[in-house]
């Protein structure tokens, strides 16, 4: 623990350790700052339990829609029509997945709930949502009383519609009741924009408003926002959550969460009936794109029908005949099919031509028949051009008639099958299970994930924040550190809880003027046995000292130099010597607080030529050998007071008067008085302090002495903590007297 006074090097270069991870060493960390972790996760888990209170929960509305993979065949539309070239594949539930949130199913869902029109009562920050919540709980259809304008529960408005202009689009716009049916509405700059009354249209500046009822009192204040359509839009497709049920199970499960369990529900209940209301529209789509063809068809058909009977009859008049012959009705027959089948081609080759391409193969099998059917026609033209004329004409416009009349027939039949398909169309898709939400249970918060993440957070932070403290002010923790920089280290001082429980606060005295001195109130601590250890180094070093006028420095405040001071000179002086400690930190010196008396009457006092040295000198209570000279009332020029004759002077008196005097200096980064102090000893020792000084830092204050002409003998290691790791582990044992168990 201790090692003899040796000089340095000084060729020697200084060297220093190179940090590195010790895992012990930061388990030990954590263990030692426990208590600020414990009151950070303990600060984390309380608010956790604040936003339990103060949040506002949100409730999941769920929905379940089964996709079929092949839509029905719709009535009046041929079996085979989805088999056909260029038939549209399988719908798929990504793609289903896709349409549920489209803008086309959402713009529905949101002009039927106005969506777009958002009301807030007026609450007061922080606890206001809460006290409405817990008011509502307990009254669901009462109303709070009015305090201080803002609500406190109960309030309801029902807007069915706002128009404003764009400018006003997204703006927080104030409703203020005015009385039981009167109202105002005013822009965020609180100028009135529209007064009107309950269940009127009112209307002022491009604002069309109308509020369908209110419950609320006289001077309750609403925030009504018009927002964007596309916002909303937005934001529904952000929150809606569809997804598939198992792979390729049509089953799809959609969720939605909002802070009004009623809202959550009727929201995904509208998306979802919009959604199944545009599939069934998306399959009846080619019914009544037919339809839409044949109804065009009709006028033309049964103009043409109209001319084709008008022409028979004219015909018949003028040649005084009544029908075809009996003979040639076969012939009639026969054409009359042909010329309708060819009608019929016709037809549906310019609805194939509105769908397909002229080299589409359902067009070209169209062009196909129809020129096979023209081949049959021309035949029979042939056969009946041996008519006789009469015969010939009266042949062709039977024929006509009876082609349009069946042509027309044959629309109005189609034209109403495929209204029946229109109307009886059914979708591939159908809901399972319609939207429905659970009030009892919030999504969210739930107390267990909140808890945990606040308490979980809290250990990270704590720990990190710990982690990072050490790393930025951590210090030296090994002898071998400060040796590296040439010093010896002649004592390690374990920490003391004992001598931290002595000290007071600065400016501070006890109440009974006893001395605030380990070496007096506990002698037995393991601290005053290491200070014990180095008064015998020091007792054989000062045999080679020049002087016994030694100083004891710090690098910087708060290393526990004047305990060390105040307490190696009693044990000094309880080993017979005669001791003198000199507090020379006349900026802060607190040796005066340790010896349990003033500070006046000092080292300023005697310097300055107030006092004589007599008169500065005290004795210690309860150490007979023991006198001190305290710093005296801070001084406005201290430097300058030691840069005075008289304080070689007073040093030469205190050398010859006692065995060793101790000098107790400022901190040597701070100011310069233990550079100017140090010219007139003959030793210094530096205090440096555990886990708190840097290598560098004690670099540097040894370095600004040696500057000065000023040599550091040694170092004394204060507030060494007993740690378990390695190399860098200094026990220290106690040996107490044993105890007689001859009773």
């Amino acid at each position: 623990m201790t090692k003899a006074l040796t000089r340095p090097d000084p060729r020697k270069p200084l060297q220093y350790s190179d940090g590195d991870v010790d895992l012990p060493m930061l388990a030990i960390t954590l263990m030692e700052n426990k208590r600020l972790i414990l009151l950070g996760i303990t600060a984390f888990f309380l608010a956790g339990l604040a936003y339990l209170a103060l949040a506002t929960p949100t409730y999941e509305a769920n929905a379940v829609v089964q996709v079929e993979s092949r839509p029905p065949v719709l009535p009046g539309a041929s079996a085979n029509a989805t088999a056909q070239p260029g038939a549209l594949p399988e719908a798929s539930a990504s793609t289903e997945i896709q349409l549920v949130t489209s803008r086309r199913v959402l713009e529905e869902a949101m002009a039927h709930l106005d969506l777009d029109i958002q009301v807030e009562p007026h609450r007061l920050p922080v606890i206001g949502s809460l006290v409405a919540r817990s008011f509502t709980q307990m009254q669901p259809t009462g109303l709070a009383p009015a305090w201080f304008g803002y609500g406190w529960g109960g309030e309801r408005l029902n807007i069915s519609r706002l128009e404003v202009p764009d400018a006003l689009l997204d703006a927080p716009l104030q409703l203020r009741v005015e009385d039981g049916r009167r109202y105002t509405l005013s822009d965020p700059e609180g100028n009135v924009l529209v007064r009107g009354e309950v269940g009127a249209n009112a209307s002022a500046q491009d604002i069309r408003i109308r509020v369908d009822e209110f419950q609320a009192h006289p001077g309750t204040r609403f925030t009504v926002t018009r927002s964007d359509p596309t916002t909303v839009m937005a934001a529904l497709k952000r929150d809606i959550s569809a997804v598939e049920q198992g792979r390729n199970s049509g089953i799809i499960s959609l969720m939605y969460s909002h802070a009004d369990p009623q809202r959550a529900r009727q929201v995904l209940d509208e998306v979802t009936q919009a959604y199944i209301r545009q599939n069934v529209a998306r399959n009846s789509a080619e019914a009544a794109k037919r339809l839409q063809f044949v109804s065009e068809q009709l006028p033309n058909v049964r103009e043409e029908l109209s001319k084709a009977q008008a022409a028979l009859n004219a015909f018949q008049k003028r040649t005084q005949t009544l029908d075809v012959e009996v003979q040639n009705r076969a012939l009639l027959d026969r054409t009359v099919a042909l010329e309708s089948g060819i009608m019929q081609l016709r037809i549906q080759m310019t609805e194939a031509a509105g769908r397909y391409t002229r080299e589409h193969p359902a067009y070209s099998t169209l062009q196909r028949q129809i020129g096979q059917f023209e081949g049959d026609k021309q035949a029979l033209e042939r056969r009946i051009q041996a008519l006789p004329d009469i015969q010939q004409g009266l042949f062709r416009l039977n024929r006509d008639v009876e082609v349009t009349n069946q042509t027309y027939a044959s629309l109005l039949d189609q034209a109403q099958q495929l209204n029946i398909a229109r109307a009886s169309a059914v979708g591939n898709a159908r809901i399972v299970d319609p939207a429905a939400v659970n009030r009892n249970y919030p999504a969210w918060p739930k107390p267990l994930p909140v808890l945990a993440g606040s308490v979980g957070l809290g250990s990270m932070l704590m720990i990190a924040l710990v982690l990072l403290r050490q790393a930025f002010r951590r210090g030296v923790e090994d002898p071998v550190d400060i040796e590296l920089l040439g010093m010896p280290v002649l004592a390690s001082v374990p920490f003391s809880r004992k001598g931290q429980e002595f000290s007071l606060p600065a400016g501070r005295l006890r109440r009974d003027g006893r001395p605030n001195l380990l070496a007096l109130r506990a002698p037995s601590d393991l601290a005053m046995e290491a200070l014990r250890t180095l008064r015998t180094s020091l007792h054989f070093a000062r045999q080679q000292s020049k002087s016994n006028l030694m100083m004891i420095v710090a690098p910087s405040p708060g290393v526990g130099k004047t305990f060390v001071c105040a307490n190696l000179a009693v044990t000094m002086a309880q080993a017979g010597q005669r001791v003198m400690l000199v507090d020379a930190d006349m900026r802060r010196g607190a040796v005066h607080l340790a010896v349990g008396t003033r500070s006046m009457g000092g080292l300023s006092e005697l310097l300055a030529g107030k006092i004589s040295i007599d008169e500065a000198i005290r004795k210690v209570p309860g150490a007979e050998n023991l006198s001190f000279i305290s710093r005296g009332s801070v001084p406005p020029n201290p430097s300058e007071l030691l840069m005075d004759p008289n304080f070689p002077r007073v040093l030469k008196l205190l050398e010859h008067s006692y065995d060793i005097v101790i000098v107790d200096t400022p901190p040597v980064l701070a100011v310069t008085d233990a550079a100017l102090i140090g010219h007139h000893v003959g030793s210094c020792l530096m205090v440096v302090r555990w886990g708190r000084n840097q290598q560098r830092e004690i670099a540097l204050a040894k370095q600004r002495l040696e500057q000065n002409g000023v040599e550091v003998k040694g170092a004394i290691f204060n507030g060494v903590q007993n740690r378990g790791s390695g190399r860098y582990a200094y026990s220290h044992y106690a040996y107490l007297p044993a105890t007689d168990i001859s009773h």
